[in-house]
């Protein structure tokens, strides 16, 4: 097997843990009130630092956390602000499934 493959096999795998995640990170953050998404937005972001890069399973988290962000703003500034970096996670995530069909 090509080490293509084994990559592309390897991020499938990823995906579908990722999104297996998805719905029990959905109803956690649905009970959160404002000032604890703020507090998981520091979170993220203190992770999304340490990383050095965003993995799969971060881009869907950050995903469903800046929406809910973006739902609850309270200001405008925040609900552009989270409303853009939702949409860039989208991409990012969007990319590498595209790079994952594309390589299998």
């Amino acid at each position: 097997m090509t080490q293509s493959k084994v990559v592309s096999l390897d991020l499938v795998r990823q995906m579908k843990d990722a999104e297996a995640l998805d719905p029990l990170y959905e109803q956690r953050i649905a009970r959160m009130d404002k000032l604890e998404l703020l507090e998981e937005m520091v979170r993220f972001q203190e992770e999304r630092a340490r990383s050095g890069q965003l993995t799969l399973a971060m881009m869907i988290r950050g995903r469903v956390l800046f929406k809910a962000l973006e739902t609850n703003a309270e200001t405008q500034e925040l609900k552009i602000l989270s409303g853009s970096y939702r949409r860039h996670l989208e991409h990012e995530e969007e990319a590498l499934r595209t790079s994952v069909l594309s390589q299998g």
